[in-house]
Formats: structure tokens, sequence, C-alpha cells
């Protein structure tokens, strides 16, 4: 059995407490890494694998080069513990003293080029509540903003919710873990267990006023951020509590399918909401425009509200353009009082916190000047932190470096004692070149140097052809290389002592001095956090000015009726993904008494398209933006729910179709007479007949148990007909046109119920084999003639007598009659508009089969 050295020992115990960590174990200049730790991350990190004396697998890193392995164990879901020696090896009786200093998980990463500027990085937590509700709570911790919900649901809601804000981690009790653990691996998050709460008295600034329901969930969050961070949690704020009702809700799987954070078929955001709208100078800015879009108002009053600061930002060109400038040198406040807050903080974030507070005067200045009512209350209200930057201005140096410990960051004038050391050390470095020049002057050795290691200190050094230069009744050698001696003289060490111990305790005081600064800046953080909050705000309203400017956006007008009325509306991502191209507008109106949209029109025709246009109106309107549309007067919407387009969950081992009926049914459970439902091509999934039946009865149930304002778009061509019972539906569809047997979409909305399909049109544009389109016609025309003779009074007469009880015919004739009305009903079965060319040439072999038998 092999005896384990002290040191690793020391590792195991260590490693003890971070089972489910990468730990990150400093030996000297090295993060290593052992046993399973090391087998993991040499594979992931693609760094050498090696092994101790004793085969114990090992592999490291370079401490000075740390963050990009720690970010990329991170950005693939694994934790890491940092292991710190915690006392000088040189004063260290037996093993060094190490301790994990702090956790590095997937939510509390705080810094690194893994981070995104313009996004929040959310780590949540979550608590099923007895009455199917849900206590969720969501805090980023590089920020120290917090927020807390209660929400309607189980488990599966709380993974939605995740998706939603595309949080990292999630912190759960163990009996939410056994729950939520399969769903974890499917959705790729990390879920932690914390069992233990902060207490009450620490956290009570964090929930004052919140619902009682949510204090565990918080606690328990904090508390993890607590163990895991191991530092102060100054900077993070008082959560906001959000009520439900006071945003437009949309699940995430209405999100995705409206593409607003991020595109279904590339995963960025070019193609997205958020692309066209994020014309945002400032990190703030962004994130908050994102948060923004994730979540829309359902109030009129704070809609309006915006809407007028968005409008007299829009009507002041000059303003928005000078505070657009300003704002190119205002740096991201949140995360630089995060880091302040966590004592992370360096001189260069200081300086940038300085730089950014510099504007703020000229900022505020521009706002009151501007003789808008609106404009003047914003400049008025708006936090100039004069005094933060008066003491940073005081303290910290023009451009200080990387590191606070390498000397420069606190400014000349600042503490006369620094001051002096500086002298010393600066003077004392000037003598020794002026020592240089003289020994140069006295020995005749033109190339005579003095020179500095750490190892020897000052040393003056004479080639091995110039040695016989050396006075030796002064010069003492100090060492012999290969091609020059060093000596060393009475001189030369005394003015070396006397430079090397100011330098040391000049880098000592200005640490301590500059960790003193920091230390007084963390008590101004919540008031740099209502500046960041402020300045994020103008530089969304400042956005949106822009884009409605750029894109011919125009105000909407909101009413107390649900009653909804696009004029000339547009998508306006589709529009600008066009360059310049003429995007076809068109109306989109609802009335209390005609409420429900059936929309009818071939593939390829911009069915989806509009269906979409009218819900990111919607989103727009509420966020607090102008809308792609002549006109539009608007309802409050409270949800939005989407059923649009088609994919496997295969991870989750749902079908396209389950996918779609478990959608559905999500929307209509809760949706309300205040909600827009957007429903495309329900039931294609399954037969014909089912998917109809099913359609026919959602559109059914909608319109007399929900009321709520509904598009839906169908092939099925015989649920037009609905128009006629149900008094709120109206048909409309969107037109395309046959010009020299070529199909052309026209993507107008016109009233009443498409008369064509144009399916072999589309599969001809997709460059099918001509022969397959040929034979595909010849069939179509086949089906359509044995389609006009079943409407004939005759057939109808023949079909009759199929099932006549006394036939009159021969039972050769009988037995005909009953193949031919099996082929009749296989028939009337098939949706042509749905069927594929291959499929129907099957389709007619196998009927053809049929009638020879």
């Amino acid at each position: 059995m092999t005896t384990l050295t002290p040191m690793m020992q020391q590792y195991l115990t260590i490693k003890e407490d971070y089972i489910d960590a990468f730990l990150f174990f400093r030996l000297g200049d090295f993060y290593e890494l052992f046993y399973e730790d090391a087998i993991k991350a040499a594979a992931i990190l693609e760094i050498t694998l090696t092994s101790r004396k004793d085969n114990v697998p090992m592999c490291g890193v370079p401490h000075h080069a740390a963050q990009n392995y720690i970010e990329t164990l991170v950005s693939k879901g694994h934790k890491v513990a940092i292991c710190e020696q915690v006392e000088n090896p040189k004063e260290a009786k037996g093993v060094v003293k190490r301790e994990v200093l702090r956790l590095i998980t997937p939510g509390t990463i705080i810094e690194g080029k893994s981070m995104q500027t313009k996004s929040n990085f959310f780590i949540a937590s979550a608590d099923l509540l007895s009455n199917n509700e849900v206590a969720f709570a969501y805090l980023d911790v590089s920020t120290g903003d917090g927020f807390t919900t209660i929400m309607t649901g189980d488990e599966k809601e709380v993974v939605q919710e995740l998706l939603s804000l595309q949080a990292k981690e999630l912190i759960v009790s163990e009996q939410l873990y056994v729950l939520i653990n399969d769903l974890s691996s499917i959705h790729d998050f990390t879920l932690s267990i914390e069992q233990d709460e902060l207490s009450n008295d620490d956290a009570d600034k964090y929930i004052n006023n919140h619902p009682e329901e949510t204090h565990r969930t918080v606690k328990r969050l904090l508390k993890y951020i607590e163990k895991t961070q191991k530092r102060s949690l100054l900077h993070i704020q008082p959560f906001t509590f959000q009520k439900r009702e006071a945003f437009l809700a949309m699940d995430y799987h209405s999100k995705r399918n409206l593409e607003l954070i991020s595109s279904i078929r590339s995963g960025d955001q070019k193609g997205t909401l958020l692309w066209l709208l994020d014309d945002t100078v400032t990190a703030m800015g962004g994130r908050k425009l994102k948060q923004w879009i994730h979540q829309p108002l359902a109030d009129k009053k704070a809609v309006e509200s915006r809407l007028e600061i968005v409008t007299s930002f829009l009507e002041d060109f000059m303003l928005r353009e000078e505070i657009k400038e300003a704002f190119k040198e205002v740096y991201d406040l949140e995360r630089l009082v995060g880091r302040i807050g966590f004592g992370s903080a360096g001189g260069r974030d200081l300086a940038q916190l300085r730089q950014s507070l510099s504007k703020i005067p000229m900022i505020k200045q521009l706002l009151v000047d501007s003789n808008n009512p609106t404009l003047v209350t914003l400049g008025q209200a708006l936090e100039d932190c004069q005094d933060i930057w008066s003491k940073l201005d005081e303290a910290i140096s023009e451009n200080p470096p990387i590191s606070v410990k390498d000397g420069g960051v606190i400014k000349d004038g600042f503490n006369e004692r620094l001051d002096q050391l500086r002298d010393a050390s600066v003077n004392g470095k000037k003598w020794i070149a002026e020592l240089e020049q003289k020994e140069r002057e006295l020995t005749g050795a033109k190339n005579l140097k003095i020179g500095y290691n750490r190892v020897f200190g000052y040393f003056i050094e004479l080639t091995k052809s110039n040695i016989h230069f050396a006075d030796e009744t002064r010069y003492v050698r100090k060492q012999t290389l290969a091609n020059a001696e060093r000596y060393i003289t009475d001189e030369l060490k005394e003015k070396e002592s006397l430079i090397l111990s100011a330098e040391d305790e000049s880098l000592l005081l200005e640490y301590e001095l500059f960790t003193k600064v920091r230390e007084q800046i963390k008590g101004y953080i919540p008031q740099v956090q209502k500046l960041a909050k402020q300045i994020s705000e103008l530089d969304v309203y400042i956005s949106f000015a822009q884009v409605s400017e750029k894109h011919r956006l125009t105000k909407p007008v909101f009413h107390e009726t649900n009653a909804m009325e696009i004029l000339e509306g547009r998508h306006p991502v589709v529009e600008k993904m066009m360059n310049n191209q003429l995007y076809v507008p068109n109306d989109c109106i609802l009335t209390e008494d005609e409420n429900m949209l059936l929309i009818t029109g071939p593939n390829m025709s911009g069915k989806s398209t509009f269906m979409r246009q009218v819900a990111i109106t919607v989103i727009m309107a509420q966020i607090g933006c102008y809308v792609p549309a002549e006109s539009a007067k608007l309802p409050i919407v409270d949800k939005i729910f989407t059923r649009i387009g088609a994919a496997d969950d295969l991870a989750g081992g749902q079908s396209t179709f389950m996918i779609e009926m478990m959608e559905s049914q999500h929307a209509i459970v809760n949706a309300t007479s205040q909600s827009l439902l957007l429903f495309d091509e329900i039931g294609r999934g399954t037969s014909t007949y089912d998917g109809m039946s099913l359609a026919q009865a959602m559109m059914e149930y909608i319109h007399e148990h929900i009321g709520a304002n509904t598009l839906f778009s169908t092939h099925y061509h015989e649920l037009t007909d609905l128009e006629q019972t149900l008094p709120k539906l109206r048909n409309v569809h969107v037109s395309a046109t046959e010009k020299d047997g070529k199909v052309v979409f026209l993507h107008k909305l016109k009233e009443g119920p498409a008369d064509k399909s144009y399916g072999i049109h589309v599969a001809e544009i997709a460059q099918l084999p001509q022969e397959i389109i040929l034979r595909a016609r010849d069939i179509l025309a086949t089906f359509e003639q044995i389609e006009k003779k079943e409407n004939d009074p005759v057939m109808q007469e023949m079909q009759l007598s199929f099932f006549d009880e006394q036939p009159k015919q021969t039972d050769v004739k009988v037995t005909e009659n009953k193949t031919a009305e099996k082929v009749m009903k296989k028939i009337k079965k098939i949706n042509i508009s749905g069927t594929t060319p291959l499929e129907a040439l099957q389709l007619l072999y196998e009927l053809q089969n049929e009638m020879e038998q």
C-alpha cells in the first residue's frame, strides 16, 4: 500500500468538500489537478496528462494563465474550486496551509472573456409551493441585480423560466433536485443542491416587503452565493418582486417561435427582434433592452410613460447624438461596482469608474437644458456621483497598470510618505546611472555596465576581454559567467539597500492606500447602481428613438377594449433582412365582434410571417417602442401564446405532433380574453381527419370559452365553412396567382378563403425533378376529376346505392360496388395539399391494384 505524502493527504482532505468540482490546487506557480480531476481536465482542456512518482495522474496550468482554462471548464457546465496557499512557504512549518478561496460555478462567474457584455449571467433558485405555485428567484452575481416572483406551475414551469432567462445554474433543495435532475441534463443547465439558508437578519435587507413565500428561495440562493464566493455580498441589491400580471406573459416556446432573443436557425442574435432594436451604446443598456424584451409591460400607464420619453428623444436628433457620444466613454458601471464589492477591482477598474462619472454632469446638463419637460425631469433625477469622482480623481493615477501590486496606481501628491519613497527610488536609480558613467571614466572600460537581478541585487559587469580594467582595490568579485565577470563595491552595496528598501516599502504602502480607497468606494455602491439603472434606461430610450426613425416606425395608441387595428403592418426583422427589397404590408383588424381570423393560402405565401408580425407589433408596443405600421390601435395584451413551426424534442422523447399538442394545451388552458393566440397549421402531424377534427374543436373552444384575439392558419380548406357557424370568425387568405404556369406569391392578405394550395408549384420552386412535377400534376388532375364526380348528383346517387340492403344487380356487380366504395373512402381521406408527389404516386399505385383485384 502506497503511503500518501502530507501534501497529497492535504489535497484529498480538501477535495472531500468539493466532490462535484475540479480542484485547482496551488503548487508554486501552477494549479495542479490530480486523480479523476486530472484525467477529465486534461481531455477537456487539451493539456498533457502526466503522473507523479506514485503513479497518481496529474496535470497543471500556470496560475497567471488559469483564467482561460477556468472559463473553458465553467462554460461546459463544470465547477472549479480555487485552492490557494494562504501562508508564506518560507515561514511554513511542514505543509504550506491551503484553503479554497472561491468556488466558480456556471452561475457565479463574474468576469472573463466568456461573459458577453450585453448579457446577464443569471443564477436561479426555486421552491414548489403547496397550491400548484412556484417561488422563483434569480440573480446576476456580476451586477447584483436580483428578482423574485411567484408563478403557477410545477418543476416543468421552472425549467421553462430558466430557458427563457438563459440562466446557467439552478439552486434547489434535495427534494426538488430529485424531480428536476433529468430535465437538467436534457436542457443543459447546472443543478446544485443547497439545504442551508442565509440568516433572517442578514437576508432582511434583500427581501423587505416581499411575499413570505419567496423568502426561503432567496435565502437559499444567497447562502449558496456566500458559500461559493466566500466574500462580501455588499454589491447585491435588494431583490425586486415582480407581479406576473404586471408583465406580458410569454412562455419559452412562444419567445423561441417569435425569435425575440435568438434565432431558431443559427442560435445567434442576427435575425431577431433584439438584433433589430439594439442600437444601445453601453453594456448596461444592452442588458436592459434584453430584460425589457423578455418582459414587456402589461400596464397601460407604464407603457405610455415609456412611449412619451421615446417621443421626446425622437423629436431632438442633436440631443440624442450628443448623449450617445458621451455614452461611448461610460463603462459598465454595474459590473465595475460588482468587482469593487467583491474586492477584486484593480486600479484600471477604478480609473474606468472615474472616467464614466466624469461624463455624467454633461449628460445631466444636456437633459435639463432640452426645454422638454419629460427630459428635464429625467435630467434632474439623474445621480451625478461627483463626490465619488472627486475621491477617485484625487487618488488614482491617470493610467494605472493591470496589477495593483506593481506600483503606479496611486497618484503623486496623494500621500506624502509615498511621494518620499518614490523620490528615493527614482533618485536612487538616477544615482545608479550616474555611477555607471563615473566607473567607465575611472576604469577606462567603455562597455562597463551596472545591472540588477533578484538574486544578486545590483552589480558591475565587465566582459572577459575587459576584466583587466577592474579596480581590484574597490571591486569584489560576485559572480563569474561564461563571458563576463560581475563585481560589487561598498558604495554600490550601500546605495542598493536604500533603493530596494524604498521600492519595497513604496509598493507595500501603495497597495495599502489602494485597498483603503477601494473600501471607501464600497460605501457609494448603491448610489452608483442607481445611476447605472438610469443610464441603462436612457440608453434604451435613445435606441428606440434611433430605430423608430431609421425603420419608419409609428407610435401606437392604446385603448381599453380588446379590438386591434394595425394598418399597413410589417414584420420589421424580415424587412431589415430583405435589404431594401419591397416588403408587402398587411392590415390586421380584429373587433369585439370579429376577433378570430382563419387564414388560408399556399405554402410560402406569408401566413406565418403575417401572424408573427402581429405578435411582434404587440411586443414592441408594450416594451415602449414605436411599431412597424402606418397606424396601430391596440389593447393591452396580458399573454401571447404561439404554436408555430415544427420541431422534435428528441432528447425528451417527444415527437413533432406531441410538441404541437403540448404547446396547444398550454395555450388553451392558460389564455384569457385579453390574450393573443397564434396557431399555425394545427393537426398537420396526424391523419387528415384527426388533424382537421382537432383544429375545428380547438377553434370552437377558443371561440366559445376563451374569447381571445386569435390568428389561426390552416391548409384544411374544409374549416373555412366555420365562418357560417362561428360568428366571431372571419375568413382571410394570403393571395397568390398563376402566370404562365408559374405561381406568383403576392403576400397580400385578402378577405375570404383561398381557392388553391399551389403545393405542386412550391415543389417546382424547390426544383424537384421535372418528371415528378409532371406526374404529380397528372395525379392531381385525376383526383380533382374524382372530386368533381363525387359532387355530381348522379354520382351521389350511385354512392347511396352502395348501401342498398336489396341490391338488384348480380353478385359480381355487388362486389364491384363494394370495391369502388372502399376505394372512394380512401380517396376522400387523402389530403391532397399535404401529400408529396412521391406519396401521391404510391397512393395511385395502391388504388389501381385494388381496382384490378
